[in-house]
């Protein structure tokens, strides 16, 4: 476990952290969170202080805990009732001047009560489908109980739309998203979810290789690489999108037309 003294603000597009930091009220309790210099590379590069960053699946308030600490404004949605309980419990620490957070139940598809271009910066760690089940099956509609890819996609493809109409322009989206596997092949998720990003108007800023550890299911698919004849997945992207200017010219940016239409 590091302290925030070791932190570095990362200069490549290759992102190792083997110990994540216990600053503050960080912890690694809540399974499948980011380490907090994660989190906060991402605010130092791309908000200013006084900003207002949104994290609309917050999970254990990673994020706000950084916003709070580094002097930006914090909003933080989950669908999941006890995501936000822990999110606010771990944000009750003094620090001097620092803005308001805001913690409240919401579902990343419909962003209610967020204004057009009101988000200096989105950072958020959306479910691999459902390798964690967050709420433990309870809710329904809780992205992490669906198994389809296509489904999922389709109802992440709803908040993406959500992100860019919350988002101000000529700013930052970044997510953090990994790959999975099926019947022993590699299901390119991060992918997909590029995809949709650019489909819904997005520039592609940079994608940030995120190198793995300490994941808690490693010892058991370390002893099945033999059995199955497979290679173990330890990176996950940081894709960073930026909200384009109104009627800016895309193509110079972007090989394929696809997108370039919108």
């Amino acid at each position: 476990m590091s302290d925030i003294t070791s932190f570095q603000l990362e200069n490549t597009t290759v992102w190792s952290v083997p110990e994540r930091g216990t600053w503050y009220t960080h912890n690694p309790s809540f399974r499948g969170n980011f380490a907090p210099q994660i989190a906060r590379n991402i605010i130092l590069r791309y908000s200013q202080e006084g900003d207002t960053v949104l994290d609309p699946m917050v999970g254990g308030g990673t994020t706000l805990i950084e916003t709070k600490v580094l002097h930006r404004r914090g909003i933080g949605r989950d669908i999941n009732p006890e995501s936000i309980r822990i999110t606010t419990d771990n944000l009750q620490f003094e620090y001097p001047n620092s803005f308001p957070q805001t913690v409240d139940l919401g579902d990343v598809r419909s962003l209610n009560g967020i204004n057009d271009d009101s988000i200096d910066l989105i950072l958020t760690h959306p479910p691999y489908l459902n390798i964690i089940k967050y709420s433990e099956g309870k809710i329904s509609d809780d992205l992490s109980n669906i198994s389809s890819v296509d489904k999922f996609c389709q109802e992440l493809e709803q908040g993406i739309k959500e992100f860019y109409r919350v988002l101000k322009e000529n700013t930052y989206c970044a997510i953090l998203i990994g790959d999975t596997r099926k019947a022993q092949h590699y299901i390119p998720l991060s992918y997909y979810v590029l995809e949709l990003f650019l489909k819904n108007g997005f520039a592609l800023k940079e994608d940030i290789i995120k190198v793995q550890h300490n994941c808690q299911s490693t010892p058991y698919w370390k002893r099945k690489v033999g059995d199955y004849n497979f290679l173990m997945i330890m990176h996950e992207h940081m894709f960073v999108f930026r909200k384009p200017t109104k009627g800016e010219d895309l193509r110079r940016i972007r090989y394929s037309m696809k997108w370039n239409n919108r």
